[in-house]
């Protein structure tokens, strides 16, 4: 009993203590192992969850040509869709099985991406589209077309005036001329975009069905770059008539040259940029033979030319015909119309209208303007008896045309 007692006592307490923490630590490891075997389970349920989510649905790929497909534009870009999921990869192969260089535009607020060649296709080619998309779980969907791009029965390359890197005056207007006629005129006019280096509110104009025009509302600025993209490869001119190829032409404007010829006044009054450099006395067209009034533009030029009334239906040996050698002779018209040196009226020059149309110079006067103009220059005639200048005249009488006039000649109303 003593040594109970003791026990008791004398380091019982210790003995208590220790007994103690063995049973703390025993229940602490045991909460552990339930702890351990608790997110064990959750682990494995969360597996078990995970493995029986149902998969993504596969996404679904739309193209805009169907398969099979002929007379394709081989211009128009090729629409694909996707729904559920993201547009992975278009490829353009042709029949020889060459890929075609191409870029991808994605469409914006859920609208159909577009596939555009980088040349365009060909006439008459068969060609196969592939589009891939992945779905949620990166799981591809492929949808393949053929098709064949159109055959024309024609095609065709307009000629553009001004020739590319010419310099050209205020008045020269961008001409554009067809082989054969033109019925899709606004399909045509809608491919024909014409830049300057100073912005104009130039509008075309179908002097005919066979030639279009382009100018300002006023001449051109002086001193300008002007660029015609004409791009009318793939565009449909006419049935069955299609553009061959794109060209491109860049001419410039230069000094602003403008004479004025007062048929009452008998003068000719030359103007560069609006500062008046010389009046010159000048005789025009006879009450017979009136000079036409209006703008006209200067369209090419003779250092000698032959003048033949024959060339208007007058007979060189009949009453008033005439076949004569001049010198420094600048067309301003097609209907015979010039500025040249014409000695035998000398005169008459400054007092009297006695040419058969043309504007008459001393020899000395009309050597100065033939090397002062260029093509494009402008001739304005005010004050003649005879008719404003028209299509009769020529093909360039487009600044007799008021504004208003000019625009109603436009396909795109």
């Amino acid at each position: 009993m003593p040594q109970t007692d003791r026990c008791i006592d004398g380091g019982g307490h210790g003995h208590v203590r220790t007994t103690f923490a063995v049973v703390t630590s025993a229940v602490l490891l045991l909460a552990g192992c339930s702890s351990f075997n608790d997110a064990s389970e959750e682990q494995a349920s969360s597996s078990s969850s995970s493995s029986d989510a149902p998969a993504a649905p596969a996404a679904e790929v739309t193209l805009s040509v169907e398969d099979g497909a002929t007379d394709v534009s081989p211009v128009t870009p090729l629409e694909i869709s996707v729904t559920g999921g993201e547009l992975a990869d278009v490829a353009v192969v042709g029949a020889d099985g060459s890929a075609v260089s191409g870029k991808v535009k994605d469409g914006a607020d859920g609208d159909a991406a577009l596939w555009s060649a980088k040349k365009p296709l060909d006439y008459g080619t068969r060609y196969e589209l592939t589009a891939t998309a992945t779905n949620a779980d990166d799981k591809e969907t492929e949808a393949t077309a053929s098709f064949t791009t159109l055959s024309p029965t024609t095609v065709t390359t307009p000629s553009i005036g001004p020739l590319g890197g010419t310099t050209v005056g205020v008045g020269m207007p961008i001409r554009v001329f067809f082989d054969q006629p033109v019925t899709e005129k606004a399909a045509v006019e809608r491919h024909l975009k014409v830049t300057s280096t100073k912005r104009t509110d130039g509008v075309w104009n179908w002097v005919s069905d066979t030639e279009v025009h382009f100018r300002p509302s006023d001449y051109w600025p002086e001193n300008i770059d002007v660029t015609l993209d004409a791009d009318l490869y793939g565009v449909e001119l006419a049935d069955g008539v299609w553009g061959e190829k794109d060209r491109s032409v860049t001419f410039s404007v230069g000094e602003k040259h403008v004479s004025v010829v007062d048929a009452k006044k008998h003068t000719m009054k030359v103007y560069d940029g609006g500062k008046w450099l010389k009046t010159f006395p000048m005789s025009a067209g006879s009450s017979e033979n009136p000079t036409r009034n209006g703008a006209h533009v200067v369209l090419e030029s003779f250092a000698d030319i032959t003048m033949d009334s024959s060339t208007f239906g007058l007979a060189a040996d009949a009453p008033g015909g005439y076949r004569t050698d001049v010198k420094y002779a600048v067309r301003i018209s097609n209907n015979g119309e010039f500025v040249h040196a014409a000695p035998w009226s000398l005169a008459s020059q400054g007092r009297e209208n006695v040419s058969h149309g043309c504007i008459n110079l001393s020899t000395g006067r009309a050597k100065w303007f033939f090397d002062y103009a260029q093509p494009g220059d402008v001739v304005e005639v005010r004050h003649s008896i005879g008719p404003k200048l028209s299509a009769k005249d020529g093909d360039i009488y487009d600044w007799a045309i008021p504004w208003d006039e000019w625009k109603a000649g436009s396909a795109l109303k």
